[in-house]
């Protein structure tokens, strides 16, 4: 599917279907648009669509009507409209109503919206189903670029999150994950380095190493970086990313149940490789660094096992009291990894707690950190893009649940406060930098009939990188 940007007044076309973007204040003037702008108004809707008899042929009209200027609102009039457009040819969509404010908005919503509506992950089908839509066109005399560059290099990283996430683990293997983000990497002209298992081990990653261990399938470190500051020096953004790519739950097996979606386990490795590729495509003025500890949980005579005791990279001791617990294993390895970067913050994304889903459902994602500075530019830039996020505490004395007889920390923190006691576990390995950590596990995909990974939280990351470059 392809959009394009008109800067003349949209003339009647032929062939074309058109939607025509309005407010409370400016209503269309030509006869079939008004007449069906009042049809919207009698019914108290904000979109209606129908089709008309022009010259002999049918065109499909559509309206939708912004009654606040507010993403928000936008964003939720335009999934609308998305799926109208979806089952069309191709679309014109006429702005001259709106002021700048709201033309960018809507450019940016529509067009990551429409993408989300066509999106559709086939690669394994014998026969894929065949998209009606293939262009959309935006006519408007204000400027809508920068927004609609910036809607493609997110719905860009999205669905590369998206594909990336609904690959089944037999295919989407470390090695393979590795690979894919090589392969990116170097499509888009940045740097690109992929660890073994004998470089992990040089570094000292035990923590990561014994998750790995009951895997016939080795680990691989994933090391992006792009060089977009001005200054080659300035400190870098670090985004961490847990990949897990199949998490069976290890000797702490899982039920068999619903074990098909722990394919989704490495979606937060997904979302950072995704926000990096849109970031680079929007050449943002950072310096962004990605790193991806990715590997299989699974049970072995070898792997894992309840009450073992293993040194983390950072020389503390764990006692690893339920191997369904590894996401933070691997994560605490690759937060000391960063801080050889020197980084002006770090953000670890993972699908990391099931309590997280009890405590917030499947609306919002949460995030936790030790700088609270860190944590109000991420919530901000949420708000602004609607990509829900609520803060948890991370108090001192949520520690106590850590403390381990036998080692410096345990992995488990009990039942009370399982998303808290896992960030409250990956805190000990971010001390010397400010750190955010974003819990995916509610967000990062959707079960039954729908079922699929989101993209999320793509949107958020990308969002805030953005206002970082431009603060």
């Amino acid at each position: 599917m392809e959009f394009s940007i008109k800067a003349e007044q949209l003339q009647p076309q032929h062939g074309a279907s058109l939607l025509i973007i309005c407010t409370d204040q400016s209503a269309p003037q030509s006869i079939p648009a008004n007449t069906l702008y009042k049809q919207l108004t009698d019914k108290e809707k904000d979109f209606i669509a129908a089709d008309f008899l022009q010259t002999e042929q049918i065109q499909s009209m559509a309206i939708a009507k912004i009654s606040e200027d507010d993403y928000v609102a936008i964003q939720k009039l335009a999934q609308t409209a998305a799926k109208w457009a979806k089952e069309q040819v191709e679309v014109n969509i006429d702005l001259s109503l709106l002021d700048e404010s709201s033309v960018n908005k809507w450019v940016l919503a529509f067009t990551v919206a429409v993408g989300e509506a066509i999106y559709q992950f086939d690669s394994y089908k014998k026969i894929s189903t065949t998209q009606s839509l293939v262009r959309v066109n935006y006519y408007s005399s204000h400027a809508i670029s920068e927004s609609q560059h910036k809607a493609e290099a997110m719905l860009y990283g999205m669905n590369l999150c998206k594909d990336l996430g609904n690959s089944p683990a037999n295919i989407c293997t470390p090695t393979y994950l590795a690979t894919t983000a090589k392969k990116i990497a170097t499509e888009l002209g940045v740097s690109a380095k992929i660890m073994s298992k004998e470089e992990i081990k040089q570094l000292g990653m035990n923590a990561f190493l014994a998750v790995a261990q009951g895997s016939t399938t080795d680990a691989q470190l994933i090391e992006l970086s792009y060089q977009g500051a001005a200054v080659t020096n300035e400190k870098p953004i670090v985004l961490v990313g847990k990949g897990i790519t199949f998490d069976s739950g290890g000797i702490s097996l899982k039920p068999g149940a619903g074990m098909d979606e722990m394919k989704y386990d490495m979606c937060g490795a997904a979302s950072v490789i995704g926000t990096f590729a849109a970031a680079v495509k929007l050449k943002l003025p950072i310096n962004l660094v990605v790193i991806v500890p990715t590997c299989e949980n699974m049970p072995a005579g070898n792997a894992l096992k309840p009450g073992d005791i293993i040194k983390s990279m950072n020389g503390l001791s764990i006692e690893v009291l339920n191997t369904d617990a590894e996401g933070r294993l691997i994560l605490c390895d690759a937060l000391s990894y960063a801080e050889r970067f020197q980084p002006a913050a770090v953000i670890d994304v993972a699908t990391l707690t099931g309590a997280c889903i009890i405590a917030l459902g499947h609306v919002a994602q949460g995030v936790l950190g030790n700088n609270q500075n860190l944590i109000d530019q991420l919530m901000k830039a949420a708000q602004n893009i609607n990509d829900k996020t609520w803060q948890l505490p991370l108090f001192e004395e949520y520690n106590e649940q850590l403390k381990s007889n036998f080692a410096d920390l345990q992995n488990i923190g009990g039942r009370p406060a399982g998303t808290i006691t896992a960030a409250a576990f990956l805190s000990y390995f971010t001390e010397n930098y400010p750190w955010a950590h974003l819990d995916i596990a509610g967000t990062a995909w959707k079960s039954g009939n729908n079922k699929g990974a989101t993209g999320r939280p793509v949107p958020l990351l990308l969002q805030y990188l953005i206002e970082r470059s431009e603060s």
